[in-house]
């Protein structure tokens, strides 16, 4: 105990008193994660600039002091939390927001790692450009690239790691490593931004990074189609993609048994089915284009586009077609999560498989459920554009046949390894690995992977101090 208040006496001296936070009450928000994720921290530290996170780093390496780098700590698999001894520091970049520079020719942005991403579309909006990562959070830019973070419009921009051009990164030592790339074309050698995406804060601390950013669409269309089954929906997908994908930005999948859920605990929005049943699926589709209305009508376009594949021998499985404004339709699929909570207890799981396999691991999943555990629900919706798929299963704990903490023990590895071993998918689709899911990426990783994970982290934090995730 002594040695623990040394240390934060010497921390409290290298960076200030108001840089850092010991007491219970003002820990709490940066020990509990967005949905899973509960530790306790030794305390936490916030740094205003770069050269303080060195320095923070450095003293840390230097005392064998464990430490979880935290963004806007939105992630859903616990890896911005601290672990459950009460050792670790959290090292949050909220204080680290205070570059920003736009370049509207470049098309680029640089950013500190904790600046975050409605701060920084703010900032575009006067050039009328965007960061396209579209989220329902507000993750810092420093937590979306150790995430590689997706998004509902990963299908016409990509994610994160496709639009980052360059990152500075603290290592666990306090080496300050510039890569702020600024660069569409550089072939020199290691792309540290590609590498760092997706490694979850367990190899270094990403302070600042270089983004590019994209025109802001001066007009969308969208519309709601109900389809029959999950085949209809890809023919759908392929079909407008062949005839529009210039400006298809958007392709959303939404099950009758998460659509339905929305309406009742929402009375307000607008049911695009009225008082009839919903189909088995509805596909929320949208175009966007920087052209103005005057030169592509998209409204004009989508609506003769769905017309004539409802009328098509294709389009035998599309049962009805529903355009409406966009605010009012993108309501509907924002609601689901919230609404699915006053359903039941819900098991979420965001997963990926190949978008030809999507319909057929759908069926499969419920044909599971239905023979197993016919008290639970498969309400599901997600990026059917691009593979991924949040499968809630839902129910009720008074019907349930066994505690919610068997289900749950059972359920989570027969469908991480249905999707991962019998559909050549992901059990991490967007939310990354944390100790949530480490048991799965443990189980599903290939021992070759694993050994370069293990070299990278033996060379850039030999101490082993960095992050809760073990990759190696």
């Amino acid at each position: 105990m002594a040695a623990s208040f040394a240390l934060l006496d010497d921390l409290r001296t290298l960076l200030g008193a108001d840089a850092l936070l010991t007491e219970g009450p003002d820990l709490e928000k940066y020990e509990k994660g967005w949905r899973y994720g509960q530790g306790r921290a030794l305390a936490v530290v916030r740094p205003g600039t770069t050269a303080e996170v060195s320095k923070v780093m450095a003293f840390c390496h230097a005392h064998g002091v464990k430490v979880v780098a935290q963004g806007a700590n939105t992630g859903l698999v616990g890896a911005s939390n601290p672990d459950a001894s009460g050792a670790m520091l959290v090292l949050s970049l909220e204080r680290l927001n205070k570059r920003l520079e736009v370049d509207a020719t470049d098309r680029t942005a640089l950013v500190d790692g904790g600046v975050l991403l409605s701060q920084l579309n703010a900032a575009l909006e006067a050039d009328g450009l965007f960061y396209p990562i579209d989220l329902g959070a507000d993750p810092s830019i420093g937590g979306m690239v150790v995430t590689n973070t997706g998004g509902t419009r990963l299908l016409k921009y990509g994610d994160v790691r496709r639009n980052l051009l360059g990152v500075e990164l603290v290592l666990a030592d306090g080496t300050v490593v510039n890569a702020l790339n600024r660069l569409r074309k550089n072939n020199t050698g290691l792309d540290l931004g590609a590498l760092m995406a997706g490694t979850f804060g367990s190899l270094a601390v990403v302070t600042g990074a270089v983004v590019q950013v994209v025109p802001r669409p001066k007009q969308q269309a969208v519309a709601m189609v109900a389809a029959q089954d999950g085949e209809a929906v890809l023919a759908l997908l392929r079909a407008l993609e062949s005839q529009l994908g210039d400006v298809l930005s958007a392709f959303e999948v939404i099950s009758a048994n998460a659509f339905s859920p929305v309406f009742t605990h929402h009375p307000s929005l607008r049911n695009p089915y009225g008082n009839a049943a919903p189909a088995a699926f509805t596909a929320l589709v949208e175009l966007s284009s920087t052209l103005p209305a005057e030169a592509l009508a998209l409204g004009d376009l989508l609506e003769g586009s769905l017309g004539a594949f409802l009328e098509s021998d294709a389009g035998e499985g599309i049962l009805d077609v529903f355009m409406g404004k966009a605010e009012d339709l993108w309501a509907i699929r924002h609601h689901v999560s919230e609404s699915l909570r006053h359903e039941g207890k819900v098991l979420a799981f965001d997963l990926s498989v190949p978008r030809s396999r999507m319909a057929a691991f759908r069926e499969e999943v419920a044909r599971f459920l239905a023979a197993e555990y016919p008290f639970i629900r498969p309400c599901d919706f997600g990026h059917w554009g691009d593979g991924g798929t949040h499968l809630n299963l839902v129910w009720k704990e008074s019907e349930a046949a066994k505690s919610t903490v068997e289900l749950i023990a059972e359920l989570q590895p027969r469908i991480y390894a249905l999707c991962v071993e019998g559909f050549i998918g992901s059990y991490s689709a967007e939310h990354g690995v944390g100790p949530h899911n480490q048991a799965s990426y443990d189980r599903f990783t290939p021992e070759p992977v694993k050994a370069l994970a293990r070299a990278l982290k033996a060379h850039l934090d030999p101490k082993g101090i960095l992050g809760t995730v073990k990759l190696g």
